[in-house]
């Protein structure tokens, strides 16, 4: 998803430090090249990570907090900014498209029909397979003019202190709830086993698009969009004091959804005009009609 950059190959606006919003998905890629791999294995970040990459989590760490995410919530969370259908989203997020970018031509629909098909290629369930294409529609929220540390990144408990397993931790220095004591002690304003639906994550994409099917999908749909971003939490396991049982169950499901939301991306362009048949009937069985944005 290309942001217009200037001759220097800077970014022209500081809250986009990312030249292409999938340069956190490629940093990603990077940090986590093989899926079951041991956890310390993971941490695979530090000098040779992009400028525009730390830039993004510096500015992500330093205004996610408590009371940030609240204000997000209230701001969002009536969806009311649009109706739309969700084919009419995926068409939607395709004007996140720069056409001038020189790594890829393939529009956001066709991203999203390759995690899909890849799914579908796998024998998973329909609801699996929707999943996949859908999971990424939370990032209109770029559309409604949010900043690109408020819509993608890793995402993290707030209320509670900052884990060092999340990718830069040291940023954090910059949080004001990192010397708040209502919020930086262990549990912070949580109790242990909580469980995940009574913690606040970090806003963004995944969060929204949750709240946007939410009535709709089975409980495993609903975590692998609610959680595919919490890194910190399915490939670090530094929040496990805060999950219940069910947390856990349903992290299974967040994991085996990993692998296609990291690896599935390439230069094979699928048909879309063949495939949107498939989908939309796919699409009617379990999101029909018009949803609140």
């Amino acid at each position: 998803m290309s942001l217009p950059t200037n001759p220097a190959n800077h970014p022209t606006d500081p809250a986009k430090p990312l030249e292409d919003l999938d340069d956190w998905e490629a940093d990603l890629v990077r940090r986590y090249p093989e899926p079951n791999k041991p956890a310390e294995a993971f941490r695979n970040y530090g000098e040779d990570t992009k400028p525009g990459v730390r830039e993004f989590y510096q500015l992500n760490h330093r205004h996610q907090t408590y009371d940030f995410v609240q204000q997000k919530r209230k701001q969002f969370l009536p969806l009311r900014h649009r109706k739309m259908t969700v084919w009419e989203a995926m068409e939607y997020l395709n004007q996140l498209v720069d056409e001038s970018d020189p790594d890829t031509d393939l529009s956001q629909i066709e991203h999203l029909l390759q995690t899909a098909e890849s799914i579908r290629a796998d024998g998973h369930p329909r609801w699996f397979i929707l999943t996949g294409l859908i999971h990424d529609l939370g990032k209109v929220l770029c559309l409604f003019g949010e900043p690109q540390w408020a819509v993608v990144g890793d995402t993290f408990p707030v209320g509670c202190r900052f884990s060092d397993r999340i990718v830069f931790p040291e940023f954090f220095a910059e949080n004001p709830d990192s010397s708040d004591p209502r919020y930086n002690t262990e549990y912070g304003v949580y109790s242990p086993g909580i469980g995940l639906d009574n913690v606040f994550l970090s806003w963004g994409h995944d969060e929204y698009l949750y709240h946007v099917v939410k009535d709709r999908l089975p409980p495993e749909a609903l975590a692998m969009i609610r959680y595919h971003s919490f890194y910190p939490g399915h490939r670090e396991s530094a929040y496990d004091h805060l999950m219940s049982d069910h947390d856990h169950r349903m992290f299974k499901w967040v994991r085996a959804f990993n692998p296609y939301d990291l690896y599935t991306k390439s230069d094979s362009r699928p048909n879309v005009d063949a495939l949107r048949p498939f989908y939309e009937e796919l699409i009617n069985e379990f999101l029909p009609g018009t949803l609140d944005w």
